[in-house]
């Protein structure tokens, strides 16, 4: 092993907006370090920073976010709902199913429902 996963940086054009739609998605709480940095420190799993870059996104994600979900639809009507973007449909297989996502800077994303899915 080299290292451990220590955060998940988002490029951005507003990075305290882009937290706060993720804290609405994620939960935990906003630490500002900056105007260029900003963090959110969920209450379980992985922080994720945004920060400010100049140039917009022109291709699709080569990584994204799974979010584990206990509803596909009831989590996209809440994303939907604070700013986020259906892509496509629900989509189900032998693993389970998963909708595609855009938040408000049209980074995608996922929310996941399968076998190993949060439970209520």
């Amino acid at each position: 092993m080299i290292g451990r996963l220590d955060e998940v940086v988002i490029d951005c054009h507003a990075p305290m907006r882009l937290a706060e739609f993720w804290q609405h998605v994620l939960g935990g709480y906003i630490v500002r370090q900056s105007h260029e940095w900003v963090a959110l420190e969920p209450t379980t799993g992985i922080t994720v920073s945004f920060q400010l870059v100049p140039e917009s996104k022109v291709a699709k994600n080569r990584v994204h976010l799974d979010i584990d979900v206990i509803d596909l639809d009831d989590a996209a009507d809440a994303a939907v709902a604070v700013g986020a973007r259906r892509i496509g449909e629900v989509v189900y297989d032998e693993h389970g199913g998963f909708q595609v996502m855009a938040d408000p800077e049209d980074n995608e994303f996922c929310f996941v429902n399968g076998p190993t899915a949060i439970t209520a």
